[in-house]
C-alpha cells in the first residue's frame, strides 16, 4: 500500500523536523521568508522525497545508517554535496551513518531515495551481476545520459502521483519496479573524477569543526582554540569550509549564531523578551552591531523577528 505525504513549511527549524528519522539542520544564508515544502511517496520497498526550499542555505545531513540513501538535484540550480558541485544526472551513495555537508546558492530542488540494504543487494545482484553495498563513505556516480534521464522522468513521474495522494495498489507496484530498476542503473555507474579520498579527509575536519563548535556555541569561540582541539593548522580548515562552504571559518560560524539567534526571536515572546537578551545569549556583545549584520543578512531588523507572531 502506498503511502504520500506533503508537508509544507515556514522556517528552518520545523523543516528539519519534518524529515523524522533523518537529521538536517539548516543554516540560512539569504534575506528573506524560508519556506519549504516536503513531497513523500512510501512504497513497498522504496521511499521517495521532494525537498523544495526557497532560500540559499548550508545543510548538514545525517541519515540513519539502517538504510541506504541516494540524493541528487531535481532543478538547474546547482547542489553542492561535500564541497562538490553536483550536474544534472549525478547522484550521490551515501555513506552508511556518514553525515554529507550541502550549499546551495538560491532556491532549489533536490530529491533523496531510501530503501533497506538487503533490497539494494538482492536487486544489483540480479539486473547488473554484482551486488551493490551501502559504502563506508559517500559516492557521487554521473550514470550514463540515457541511465540519468530515464531515472529523472520516474521520479517525477512519482512526485506527480504523491501530489494526488492517491495510487492504486496496482500502479504503485509497477512504478516501484520501474522506479528500483532505474536507480540500481544509477548507482552501477562509475564515479566522478574528482579526488574522494580528499574529499573524505576534508570531510572528516568540517565534521570535527561542527562538533567542536556544537560543544561551545555558548562561549565566545576564537579560530586558534578551535584549531587546536580540531588538530589542524587554521590553514587547513580554512581551506576546508571554503570548499564546503564557500565562506572562511569565522563567517561560517557566525552565520550559525544569527540563525540560532533569529530562530530565538521567532520563538519568544515580545512583551518577556529583549533583542538585547537574545543578543547576549548567543555571544553578541554589541547590539549595534548585531542589528547591522541580522539586517543585511535576513533582509530584516532583529526587532521586526521578534514581533513577529511567535513559533512553537
Amino acid at each position: 500500500m502506498a503511502e504520500t505525504c506533503i508537508l509544507t513549511f515556514g522556517d528552518p527549524d520545523s523543516y528539519s523536523a519534518g524529515f523524522a528519522d533523518a537529521c538536517i539542520n539548516l543554516t540560512i544564508t539569504g534575506a528573506g521568508d524560508f519556506k519549504a515544502r516536503l513531497t513523500r511517496l512510501k512504497l513497498k520497498d522504496l521511499e521517495v522525497s521532494l525537498c523544495c526550499e526557497n532560500l540559499p542555505r548550508f545543510a548538514c545531513v545525517s541519515l540513519p545508517p539502517e538504510r541506504t540513501f541516494m540524493s541528487f538535484p531535481v532543478d538547474a540550480e546547482s547542489l553542492i554535496s561535500d564541497g562538490f558541485a553536483l550536474r544534472s544526472g549525478d547522484v550521490v551513495l551515501h555513506g552508511r551513518g556518514q553525515p554529507t555537508h550541502q550549499q546551495t546558492n538560491g532556491a532549489c530542488q533536490w530529491g533523496l531515495i531510501a530503501l533497506s540494504p538487503g533490497v539494494l543487494g538482492s536487486c544489483s545482484k540480479a539486473l547488473t551481476g554484482r551486488t551493490i553495498t551501502p559504502p563506508h563513505t559517500s559516492k557521487i556516480l554521473r550514470p550514463a545520459p540515457a541511465e540519468a534521464l530515464r531515472f529523472q522522468r520516474l521520479f517525477a513521474k512519482a512526485c506527480r502521483l504523491a501530489e494526488r495522494q492517491k495510487l492504486a495498489p496496482e500502479a504503485a507496484r509497477a512504478l516501484e519496479r520501474e522506479l528500483l530498476h532505474a536507480t540500481i542503473n544509477c548507482l552501477a555507474a562509475n564515479e566522478t573524477g574528482d579526488n574522494p579520498k580528499t574529499r573524505l579527509h576534508h570531510g572528516a575536519v568540517i565534521a570535527r569543526f561542527e562538533e567542536a563548535i556544537s560543544k561551545r556555541f555558548d562561549q565566545k569561540l576564537s579560530m586558534s582554540a578551535l584549531c587546536a582541539e580540531i588538530g589542524v593548522p587554521e590553514r587547513t580548515l580554512r581551506m576546508c569550509c571554503t570548499e564546503f562552504f564557500g565562506v572562511s571559518p569565522t563567517r561560517y560560524l557566525l552565520l550559525r549564531r544569527l540563525n540560532k539567534a533569529r530562530a530565538a526571536l521567532r520563538r519568544a515572546d515580545p512583551s518577556t523578551t529583549s533583542v538585547s537578551e537574545v543578543a547576549r545569549n548567543h555571544q553578541f556583545l554589541e547590539l549595534g552591531r548585531f542589528a547591522v549584520t541580522y539586517r543585511i543578512t535576513f533582509g530584516e531588523s532583529p526587532s521586526v523577528t521578534l514581533q513577529q507572531t511567535p513559533q512553537s
